[in-house]
């Protein structure tokens, strides 16, 4: 349609959105379908936040609120960042968000010019590229190979780094690897970093208590305090608390980018559900133990995913550092022919084919920026994810 903006030409819909959306209205259809495509916890959020939830609502905390966030809910954020992270920022550092979409977005639109170019590793959250082309940027890709553990070296990054590179876009544990950076690792991409005092860093680390094994996290700014003053670290309740509805997302950084967000979320949504902020602070001040206890569950899921899918002929899964998703190579797949008929061509037609000849639902690895790949989701229940498995098992050794 001609009055439609040329802007939505440089974009895409979400990938894992459409998975989803097919795998609901195949269910919906009467067909038996095991969707592994969706990136939220599958339990509850925690009793205490809903209560505090419905607490605010008794009190008639219903109506607007500061725009990019409730005072009570920027000092929880900032004792969270000096607590976990050691990071030190005063209220008028931090904005919250509907969401860590929208917090990312807000900073890339309230920053980014024509031209100007922002280096994200791959395989990457979808959203991300899509996000930097409509706010006018481009984006430059690295990729980070399997046999590297999905990350990128310093090298790689030195030499993607131009005059014109205004961000650098950094997500561990990563969606859709669950790829983590040690301190050590992150160390040498920081003192590239540091060599270049035009390129600022996004910090992703909506995972950061979702790791496992003996993985400890750690976010560019506390690794190298030399970035505080051009690193904006983003986060969210979503994945830690269960509360990926409540639609709350936050960042700390400089005062004059946090202020150009906020011009930015007035003339668009305003301020984020004022129930949900209420919400946000009983999760970051109150008990965490749960956090401790979701993450060993999510780790015996990890474990039953990688052992089987890696007895799948043709897949070669890695053993990821957190996060909930694996993302196994099919390179031996490709080339093939499924047991119904269909030409394993790339990464999207085996997830199409594996989808209609077995329902399974996982979202395929172009999505991602890196193929051949698919993602699985493990969030959700152990006999789900078993089933699931062993179909995938079924529908490779078939493969022709």
């Amino acid at each position: 349609m001609t009055f439609l903006s040329a802007t939505l030409d440089r974009v895409k819909p979400s990938p894992t959105i459409a998975v989803t959306t097919k795998a609901a209205e195949l269910k919906a259809a009467g067909r038996d379908i095991i969707a592994l495509g969706a990136g939220e916890p599958d339990f509850d959020t925690p009793q205490n936040i809903k209560d505090a939830a419905i607490k605010a609502i008794n009190e008639g905390k219903t109506k607007y609120t500061a725009v990019d966030g409730i005072p009570e809910l920027k000092r929880a954020i900032c004792a969270k960042f000096k607590r976990e992270n050691g990071l030190s920022y005063e209220p008028s550092q931090v904005t919250v968000g509907t969401g860590g979409k929208q917090v990312l977005y807000n900073a890339l639109m309230a920053t980014l010019n024509p031209g100007d170019e922002v280096i994200i590793p791959a395989p990457y959250w979808v959203s991300y590229p899509d996000m930097v082309l409509l706010a006018g940027g481009e984006p430059v890709i690295i990729e980070g190979a399997m046999d590297m553990g999905y990350k990128i070296t310093s090298q790689q990054l030195e030499a993607a780094i131009t005059p014109k590179t205004k961000w650098f876009l950094f997500n561990s544990p990563s969606n859709p690897t669950g790829a983590g950076y040690s301190w050590a690792e992150l160390k040498t991409l920081t003192d590239v970093l540091l060599r270049h005092p035009h390129v600022w860093v996004m910090s992703d680390d909506m995972y950061e208590h979702l790791v496992f094994d003996d993985f400890e996290f750690c976010t560019p700014a506390q690794v190298e305090p030399g970035l505080h003053d051009r690193t904006l670290t983003v986060n969210g309740v979503s994945k830690a608390y269960a509360m990926t509805g409540w639609r709350i997302g936050y960042a700390a950084g400089p005062v004059a980018l946090i202020k150009a967000m906020g011009k930015i979320q007035s003339q668009s949504t305003s301020n984020p559900c004022s129930i949900s902020q209420h919400a946000a602070v009983e999760a970051l001040d109150g008990v965490q133990d749960y956090i401790e206890s979701n993450k060993a569950l999510f780790q015996r899921r990890r474990d039953l995913v990688v052992t089987m899918l890696n007895q799948a002929k043709g897949v070669k899964c890695p053993r990821p550092e957190g996060a909930f998703y694996v993302y196994p190579d099919i390179s031996a797949c490709i080339g093939k022919t499924s047991a119904g008929g269909a030409a394993i061509d790339n990464d999207e037609a085996f997830a199409t084919a594996l989808l209609e000849e077995t329902g399974v639902a996982v979202v395929f690895g172009a999505a991602f920026g890196l193929s051949p790949n698919f993602r699985v989701s493990y969030a959700t229940s152990d006999e789900a994810l078993t089933e699931a498995c062993t179909r995938i098992q079924t529908f490779c050794a078939s493969l022709k």
